[in-house]
């Protein structure tokens, strides 16, 4: 199929009719910047053969603003060796008239013809969709669809199929579909899509496992039988013979006799822990016995060390008492420097505090003056204040209202003039003396009047004429003009003014007014921030402060004469005091201190007295020789009765640890432990013995292996049924499995034509890759080296060009089965790089040996290098316009 001419006319942006001719049947090329008409032309391509003629749901072809249009195309293409033209109308002028060489077709019997040609189906009711374009919708690729095929590939897979089997000789329309198709039903009756047993199958065999489980049960619970019957055997046997030899007896006369042999090495511990308790006191009262012998042995010695003691004390007193005269006297200096010092502080102090009042004096007789100078401005301020506030209230105004009424003027003047545009305009130029009355206005010489409502004007000697300015417009503006007047009207009075411009001086008068407010706020505050009346009592308190100044001035006593000269400042004053006192206080502590050591040493020489005349009469008195005899009887005694009970102890000491009285409590424990366990056990053995005999009589009144003969003897019937199944599933199974593989040898055969031209333009853009088509004619798996995925897995980039090489090699297929073939093309391959840009434009190149290409783009110079002349649509449109004119 060859188009060689295209013409449209009142078709969304081309008013007038516009020609796209001299169409070349290899590559074309035709550019334009956006919104320059190229969509639309593929638009109209597209209504041509897609949209019925007499449909209402093309309103998208409509110009805009024009609802009386009817959007024509006009197509002339060469198709099976003869020559087509196209006419068809919308909308107003519902036409369809098609010229094939010398036979005239009109109406749907058109439309059929060129569905019948193309491969397409018409919709039938409102707009076109893709499921109805067929070949069409496959080849001419829409702006941004170029990466969408699998869609267009099924809504074109029936013409696609009818072209292959044209090829190949009829391979796919065999008997194998429909035995497939009896054979998949049958299949289906027994599993599901997924290959899983489906109704009486799985019912089957759910039951045969529920059989299997309930007999893998009752063998359980027989086993289990058997297992209780012996273990009753068992338990019965241990029962009996326990029961007679009774061995908890034993235990027990072996527990009292560890108890006995406890109890006796008890008492023994009791008599060796009271004989202990002999021996520490014995121990103790020995101890004591001979500190006091060495007590009264030590007093001779004692006497000799206070003797020297008392000599030493002597001495050291007699050395204090010496030093007593000089101490006494430093401390009557240091009295006399600190007198002195702290009248020198006296004198330093008065002076500072007349020279403190001297310059308060000074101080608050300046503040008080820079009271006063701002006392003066503020009061000035406060008047430009009162000022600037009655000028601010004397011109206050809504400046939104003032806003307002300037866009209601604004609005009225652009209705004013457009009333004088749209106005009857009435001129007259009288001859002398001659007059007309329009609305009782006399009217003479020439001049000019706009009417915009009815008027009359009387002509005399003549009569009346009246006139009647015409359109809705004129009315509307009328009406509008009346109602922003009285808006501007009803504005004015609300704000108290006669005119915007004194709204607006009144707005500017009143900012004015604001800003010189806030201003002198600002100033007021500089010098009064708390108010006049504040600054008036900061006023009267400085005043009054500089008066007590003044007065204690006046009251303080003046400096002793002759002293002026000498005195220094305070904190020299007060240093020099410090140090005097300082010297002063340690003369004080150095005497405290004499006098202390004179106390202590007295002391001292006093207690070392009178200790050595007591030792001195202790030791000379007779008690204590006999004291002394006395000590050294009773030690000796006491030593006897120590080393007697220490061989006592230690005899009874080995009888215990050979009784081992540790191994004794464990033993009286393992016994009773053996006691409690053996008479536990044999409890717990009748326990189980009357809990097996009850389980046992009731499940043999339960009859399990009856049961479980039963349930064998179903499952063996089940069995049976489900062998049945499972033999003509498996044979169903093995002959789809057979069928499908035959199916998939005949698709491989009927895509052979398709997939060898998919590998011509694969391999001029990747060499060395394959891309396999499904049964339905579908790109589906991409191999390229190791990569393995389908095209929906690659970037939008490489899907774009995919879609064009399938579609392509899909023209080739129905140009090779004899079908009319055209591809349109709209702004593709925008998302290839450079060099994948420059592989695409050799396909192309190549592809256009064999079919018409309309190639749409708004990037000329990317398609520079591709062999072919550029149409300019824009250059196109600006002709026609001029040929027009």
């Amino acid at each position: 199929m060859k188009l060689r001419r295209l013409q449209v006319e009142q078709l969304r942006q081309f008013r007038q009719p516009f020609v796209l001719d001299d169409l070349q049947p290899g590559l074309n090329l035709i550019h334009g910047p956006n919104e320059s008409g190229k969509s639309t032309l593929v638009r109209a391509i597209r209504a041509a053969f897609f949209e019925r003629y007499r449909t209402s749901s093309v309103d998208d072809l409509r110009p805009w603003g024009d609802s009386a249009a009817a959007p024509t195309i006009t197509l002339d293409f060469d198709a099976q060796q003869k020559s087509w033209h196209l006419v068809k109308s919308f909308l107003q002028r519902k036409r369809c008239d098609l010229k094939i060489d010398s036979d005239s077709y009109s109406e749907d019997e058109a439309e059929e013809k060129l569905a019948e040609l193309l491969g397409f189906q018409f919709s039938a009711k409102g707009v076109s969709k893709p499921e109805h374009w067929g070949v069409p919708g496959l080849l001419w690729v829409e702006q941004g669809t170029g990466q969408n095929i699998e869609q267009a590939v099924e809504h074109a897979g029936d013409h696609l199929k009818s072209a292959l089997n044209s090829l190949v000789g009829e391979v796919a329309s065999t008997g194998g579909d429909e035995l497939i198709e009896q054979v998949k039903a049958r299949w289906s009756d027994l599993f599901t899509p997924t290959g899983k047993p489906r109704g009486d199958y799985q019912k089957l065999e759910k039951e045969r496992e529920e059989h299997q489980q309930e007999i893998d049960e009752l063998q359980a619970r027989i086993q289990k039988y058997q297992e209780q019957v012996d273990r009753l055997g068992k338990l019965t046997q241990d029962y009996e013979r326990t029961q007679h030899e009774r061995p908890w007896e034993e235990a027990e006369r072996q527990l009292e006799q560890a108890k006995e042999r406890y109890r006796q090495v008890e008492k023994l511990e009791q008599q060796q822990a009271r004989e202990k308790e002999t021996l520490t006191h014995l121990q103790n009262n020995q101890q004591l016995l001979r500190q006091n012998q060495e007590q009264l042995q030590s007093l001779n010695k004692k006497l000799d060390v206070r003797k020297t003691e008392l000599d030493k004390a002597q001495r050291e007193l007699e050395q204090a008492e010496a030093r007593t005269p000089s101490i006494a006297g430093k401390v009557q200096e240091a009295k006399a420097a600190y007198e002195a010092a702290a009248k020198q502080v006296d004198q330093a102090r008065l002076q500072e505090t007349r020279s403190r009042l001297e310059q308060d004096i000074r101080r608050l007789e300046q503040h008080n003056h820079t009271l006063t100078q701002n006392l003066d401005k503020a009061r000035q301020y406060q008047q430009e204040l009162e000022q600037a506030r009655e000028q601010s209230r004397q011109n206050q105004i809504n400046a939104k209202a003032v806003k307002a009424l300037k866009n209601t003027e604004h609005q009225l003047k652009e209705e004013n003039i457009r009333s004088q545009t749209i106005a009857t305009r009435l001129t007259w130029q009288l001859e002398p003396g001659v007059r007309l009355a329009l609305n009782e206005e006399l009217l003479e010489g020439q001049g000019e009047r706009q009417l915009l409502e009815e008027s009359s004007l009387v002509v005399p000697g003549v009569g009346t004429l009246g006139i009647t300015p015409g359109g809705e417009d004129l009315a509307s503006t009328q009406r509008k003009l009346s109602t922003l007047g009285q808006g501007l009207a009803e504005q004015m009075k609300t704000l108290g003014v006669d005119s915007v411009q004194q709204a607006e001086h009144r707005v500017v008068a009143y900012e004015a007014a604001e800003r010189t407010l806030q201003h002198t706020r600002e100033l007021l505050k500089s010098v009064a921030p708390v108010g006049i009346e504040q600054l008036l009592a900061d006023q009267k308190e400085t005043q009054s402060q500089l008066q007590k100044a003044k007065t204690e001035l006046e009251n303080s006593p003046v400096p002793e004469p002759g002293q002026q000269l000498q005195v220094t400042d305070v904190a020299s004053a007060e240093a020099g005091r410090a140090q005097a006192e300082t010297r002063l206080a340690e003369a004080e502590a150095e005497e405290r201190k004499h006098q202390t050591e004179l106390l202590t040493r007295r002391q001292t020489r006093d207690n070392a007295k009178s200790e050595w005349q007591q030792l001195q009469d202790e030791v000379q008195n007779p008690e204590h020789q006999k004291q002394l005899q006395k000590l050294s009887k009773e030690l000796a005694e006491i030593e006897d009765k120590r080393a007697r009970l220490e061989t006592t102890l230690q005899a009874r000491e080995q009888e215990i640890q050979q009784a081992r009285p540790a191994i004794l409590r464990q033993d009286i424990e393992r016994y009773q432990r053996s006691i409690s366990t053996l008479r536990q056990t044999q409890e717990e053995r009748q326990r189980e013995l009357r809990d097996i005999q009850v389980r046992l009589e009731a499940w043999g009144a339960e009859g399990l292996e009856e049961q479980r003969n039963d349930k064998v003897a179903e499952l063996e019937q089940c069995n049976r049924r489900y062998q049945e199944l499972d033999r003509r599933a498996r044979a169903l199974d093995l002959l789809l499995i057979l069928l499908t593989e035959k199916r998939q040898a005949l698709t491989r055969r009927l895509q052979a034509p398709l997939q060898k031209h998919l590998d011509h333009y694969l391999s001029l853009l990747f060499p060395q890759a394959t891309l396999e088509v499904d049964e339905h004619l579908r790109p589906g798996t991409f191999t390229r080296g190791t990569e393995l995925g389908q095209i929906a897995e690659l970037s939008f980039g490489a899907r774009e060009q995919m879609g064009l090489i399938s579609r392509l090699a899909y023209a080739d297929l129905l140009r090779e089965a004899g079908r009319p073939t055209l591809v349109i093309l709209d702004d593709t391959l925008v998302h290839s790089d450079t060099d994948r840009l420059d592989d695409m434009k050799r396909i192309l190149f190549d592809a256009a040996n064999r079919h018409q290409i309309l190639l749409f783009t708004c990037h000329p110079e990317k398609w520079s290098d591709l062999g072919v002349p550029p149409r300019d649509i824009q250059a196109m449109k600006e002709q026609g316009s001029a040929n027009l004119v």
